[in-house]
């Protein structure tokens, strides 16, 4: 390689040193930085603003929060006050349902044994006469309650059928006893 001559390499510097062309590159430098810096204090108003309209907008979903927590808890606290009605309510359906079983197994246990001592006569017939009985329809009819019908009204009468039945029984023994 060949070397360039000293007063190439002064010729070279007398250019680049009279050449203008870096200096207007770092006045454009210093220009381009002077400019961005100007919009900095409006990209800090536009961030604040957006700062804020977050913060407002945080605070409304936090009040809609508190709102929707403060009805959840105002829901919460009347259905626990109306718990213990609600469980006497219960309490008292169930009692109701348990007294018109025990009334519906007293009168079948009634026709029970109506139809126990209607069999047990017409045995003493047949063992008396020695000859089979003539037929006779015993009609047994037993009820099935749903729960869902269950109230007071059922329990009267569930008492009122249990009387009725009696008597009529009684009726039917008496025409058996006289044959």
């Amino acid at each position: 390689m060949l070397m360039p001559s000293t007063d190439e390499i002064r010729n070279e510097i007398r250019k680049t040193l009279s050449d203008p062309t870096p200096l207007y590159a770092l006045a454009g430098a210093g220009d381009l930085a002077y400019a961005k810096l100007r919009e900095v204090p409006g990209h800090l108003e536009a961030l604040a603003a957006d700062r804020r309209a977050t913060q407002d907008a945080a605070a409304a979903r936090l009040q809609e929060a508190q709102t929707r927590l403060a009805q959840a808890q105002a829901k919460m606290v009347g259905t626990v006050t109306t718990l213990p009605t609600d469980l006497k309510s219960l309490q008292d359906r169930a009692q109701t349902f348990a007294f018109q079983q025990v009334g519906r197994a007293a009168g079948l246990a009634v026709k029970a044994k109506e139809v126990y001592d209607e069999l047990a006569e017409r045995g003493k017939g047949v063992v008396g006469q020695g000859s089979p009985a003539q037929p006779e329809s015993a009609a047994v009819t037993v009820e099935i309650v749903e729960p869902a019908a269950v109230d007071a009204q059922i329990v009267e009468d569930a008492s009122a059928e249990a009387k009725p039945a009696k008597k009529a029984t009684r009726a039917r023994k008496s025409p058996g006893t006289a044959k």
